[in-house]
């Protein structure tokens, strides 16, 4: 029987996933007509990516899951270190994308390349961060962590979870998902393809 903390990993990464993948439709779309949607939405998934998987997400695996793996498969060391340097390097990606979004909203055309190339080179890192993580990590995790460790990573990891995969639906946080869901292209949301 898979582990929760297992699932609610797994869960979390394809909604990020999902939401990165909507990001790079929007941009083969473009702004379009509609600029003024088309900013606020790509803002409201950098802030969603920031909020969530960043603060959220990440240091619960930083944290818990991470210092009981190395103590039970210490071979997987040098994984978790360059995760790790993920998991350090990545809200500066975010706030760099965020900053990058902004000037290509006020400044116009000149900074729309900087903004699409960062964000396309940050969508792979991120999809091979997570797909590490799901090749190595869990299943490594899953053969080498006691019954008692699972116990606590299955209670931590089921408190605070992202809204968009089963938590708690913080009514201050619904502008933000409906913004997403309204405008952003499937899978994450019901907008134009």
């Amino acid at each position: 029987m898979p582990h929760t903390t297992l699932q609610i990993i797994r869960d979390e990464h394809a909604a990020l996933a999902a939401v990165l993948r909507s990001l790079l439709m929007m941009l083969e779309r473009g702004p379009d007509d509609e600029p003024e949607r088309f900013f606020d939405v790509l803002r409201a998934m950098l802030f969603y990516i920031d909020e969530f998987p960043e603060r959220r997400h990440h240091p619960k695996e930083s944290d818990l899951l991470f210092p009981r793996l190395v103590r039970a498969a210490p071979e997987l060391m040098p994984v978790i270190e360059r995760l790790e340097a993920d998991h350090m390097s990545g809200e500066g990606k975010v706030r760099e994308l965020q900053h990058l979004l902004l000037g290509w909203e006020l400044i116009g055309e000149s900074r729309r390349g900087s903004f699409t190339d960062t964000a396309r080179v940050y969508v792979a890192f991120y999809m091979t961060h997570m797909r590490t993580e799901e090749t190595l990590v869990l299943p490594a995790a899953e053969k080498a962590l006691a019954a008692s460790d699972w116990a606590e990573l299955d209670a931590a990891f089921s408190r605070d979870r992202d809204p968009l995969v089963g938590g708690l639906r913080d009514p201050c946080y619904e502008r933000l998902f409906t913004r997403i869901v309204l405008t952003a292209p499937a899978p994450i949301g019901v907008g134009a393809a």
